[in-house]
């Protein structure tokens, strides 16, 4: 175990979120953890930088204005290139209602904001894993 965040080390990672601090601190977090992120403030901006980065795991806000999380999530998954891509709702409110819709446009799970930065990794970790 070395200080080793090449190829094998860190994942890269998409967080699309409205709000500044948000994506600052889940930067900070898992650029902490040795992955590569990258940033997008809405749905079309995330869109369009799904393509460009291929991400292997997307963080992904539910209310942001223009497309919400749902339907950027959904957006992502009909495209077969991203089908497999896990994709982790972030939400302020830990609803039942909106785990459900979350699974119902094919997000693979859910965090509750503010999230901590273990939560964060350990969701990269478990997913990582399920794919390896």
């Amino acid at each position: 175990m070395g200080p080793d965040t090449g190829a094998a080390g860190g994942a890269k990672v998409l967080v699309i979120d409205d709000s500044n601090t948000i994506r600052r601190s889940a930067e900070i977090f898992l650029r902490q953890g040795g992955h590569e992120v990258v940033l997008a403030e809405d749905g079309f901006d995330a869109l369009a930088k799904v393509n460009d980065h291929m991400p292997e795991l997307i963080f992904c806000d539910i209310l942001m204005p223009r497309l919400d999380g749902y339907q950027t999530c959904a957006i992502i998954k009909r495209n077969p290139k991203f089908t497999h891509v896990p994709v982790i709702m972030l939400s302020s409110k830990d609803g039942l209602f909106d785990k459900a819709r979350g699974r119902m446009v094919g997000s693979e799970d859910y965090l509750t904001k503010p999230f901590t930065k273990e939560q964060l990794l350990r969701a990269v970790d478990d997913y990582r894993r399920g794919a390896a």
